[in-house]
This record gives C-alpha cells, sequence and structure tokens, in this order.
C-alpha cells in the first residue's frame, strides 16, 4: 500500500514538497547515525566513491574540532555502503517515491548531512535540479529523512512554496565569509516566504528538483543529521551536452523490471545544456572540491 495518498499528493505537486511524519522507525534510524560514527571514527573504511566533506572552516584551519565528528559536514555518494545504501531501497521511502514519479525508479544522487556546531554551516537557497543531468524534472525526486530532531535552532531546512512551477536559476557562490564547496545559491531569490521545516526523527520531507530550499546555521552544541536521496523515474533522458561538470556517475535501478541495473541511456544531448553556463565563471573553480574523492 503506497505510503502517499492522493490528498498528499495533491499536496506535494500544490506546493513542491511534502513532509510524511514517522515514516521510519526510531531502530532503523539509529543504524544509520551509528554507520556514521563508524565511518568516521576510522572503525570502518569508506566505501568506494565516498566523499568525506569536511566543514570548510575546519579545513582552513579557523575551527579545531574537539572530535573527529565535529569536522565532517557530511557523506556523500554512500551507495556502495550496504548499510547506508539501504535507505535508498528501504520499502516505505520507495512506495513514496514511487507515488510521485512512477514505479520504475532510479538512485542518482546520496548523502547523509551531518551539521556540526560551532561552523557556519548553512546552504544558501538553491534548486537541486542544477547538479542533475536529467530531465524532465518533474521525474525526479528527493528524499530527506531526519535523524535527529530538527528543528530552527540547529538549521532545518528552509523551502519556498509553490517555486518548483519556475525555471532553473542561475547560481553562485554567495558573498559569505565562510561556505561549503559546491554550495551555489540561486541568484535573484526573494525569501520573504520561506517556511521552515522543524521535523521529528524518522520524519521525511520529498521534494520537487526546482523547489527553491537552503538550511541555516546550527547554533546549538549538538548535531543536525540527516539522510538524504535523490530519485528519478528511468525513462528520463539525458539534457547536459557532455557528462558535465560534476563528474560520471552511475546510476542504480532500485525498482520495477530493471532493478538492479543500471541506466544506459545516451549520455550527450548536442543540443542540450551546458551546466557550466548556469554558473559565474569565478565560482566554478569550487567545483574541483566536490569531485574528489579519499584515495
Amino acid at each position: 500500500m503506497t505510503r502517499i495518498n492522493a490528498q498528499q499528493l495533491a499536496a506535494y505537486e500544490e506546493n513542491g514538497y511534502l513532509v510524511v511524519p514517522n515514516l521510519i522507525d526510531d531502530a532503523q534510524l539509529q543504524i544509520w547515525v551509528e554507520r556514521l560514527s563508524e565511518i568516521v571514527e576510522g572503525r570502518t573504511p569508506p566505501a568506494n566513491g565516498m566523499l568525506m566533506m569536511k566543514d570548510v572552516m575546519v579545513a582552513k584551519g579557523e575551527v579545531n574540532p574537539s572530535s573527529k565528528m565535529e569536522a565532517i559536514a557530511k557523506i556523500q555518494d554512500f551507495e556502495n555502503d550496504p548499510v547506508l545504501d539501504s535507505y535508498t531501497t528501504h520499502p516505505a521511502i520507495l512506495e513514496c517515491v514511487e507515488s510521485i514519479v512512477g514505479k520504475d525508479v532510479q538512485t542518482i544522487h546520496t548523502m547523509l548531512i551531518n551539521k556540526p556546531p560551532n561552523v557556519d554551516g548553512r546552504h544558501p537557497l538553491h534548486q537541486d535540479l542544477l547538479y542533475f543531468p536529467f530531465r524532465p524534472a518533474d521525474k525526479i525526486v528527493a528524499s530527506w529523512t531526519a535523524l535527529e530532531p530538527v528543528t530552527r535552532e540547529n538549521g532545518c531546512l528552509v523551502v519556498l512554496p509553490k517555486t518548483h512551477r519556475g525555471e532553473l536559476l542561475k547560481h553562485g557562490n554567495p558573498d559569505w565569509e565562510n561556505l561549503n564547496a559546491g554550495y551555489f545559491g540561486a541568484q535573484n531569490v526573494d525569501a520573504s516566504q520561506r517556511v521552515h521545516l522543524a521535523m521529528n526523527p524518522g520524519d521525511t520531507v520529498f521534494f520537487h528538483p526546482i523547489l527553491i530550499h537552503g538550511s541555516g546555521r546550527n547554533k546549538t552544541q549538538g548535531f543536525r543529521r540527516a539522510i538524504s536521496a535523490h530519485y528519478s523515474a528511468v525513462d528520463v533522458e539525458w539534457a547536459w551536452v557532455t557528462e558535465g561538470t560534476f563528474g560520471d556517475r552511475q546510476y542504480r535501478i532500485v525498482s520495477g523490471d530493471r532493478k538492479g541495473e543500471f541506466w544506459s541511456g545516451k549520455r550527450h544531448n548536442e543540443n542540450g545544456l551546458d551546466p557550466r553556463d548556469l554558473l559565474r565563471n569565478e565560482d566554478l573553480k569550487s567545483i574541483a572540491a566536490v569531485k574528489k574523492r579519499p584515495t
């Protein structure tokens, strides 16, 4: 049985996002939190292709963290870690995703956000479609699950309802003293109608890739942790002129008749978009940091 009913789906289509309360039970959340600890503390090696991203203030030496955990902003690309990857195939998540984009689904991005204390850690208002080569946008959706209480004080998500009806905007680095690599912000955005999404552990928000969203500072002495994945339908088309700036990814099909295979469409569109055109020239240099992987 689907976890999203017709009324909820209508709300998603109207606003560009939907919060589903208590979607994941606490026992499962603790498994993912413990795996984060194992990786960060060195008890389990990072999986192949995984990016362990330090907060920029730690990397620059402006903050001396009191633990290894306080140094890490997020883990990205965890598809090869069997414990964390169980998030992408969790039945409750997939049922909701399939309600939005259809039965044949692939993952296109994964991350676990740690947001430690004592750093800036903000993510400017942005649109996730900037990072993805697939179209149409309506066949892409993000899932974002709170691992611990998410509040305004520790930097909850902020969304601008109904902005998913707009276009993909140009992005760039905001004029902030401390900004993590790849945290681009949409330009010329009116944030006056923003909504703060306070969430309990296990609550999950699903949102459209054109929806403008971001997050604030963690002003507490704890962490603000969430686990997230982006999905698309399998019958999407490649929209970029090349592989693009963000690297060659493998897109694994997680439901439908081709489950377990990888997306095999043509990765070139001679009349397509060059994603670099959506970024200012002076901001392109930060993309290299996003592509780095541990050896």
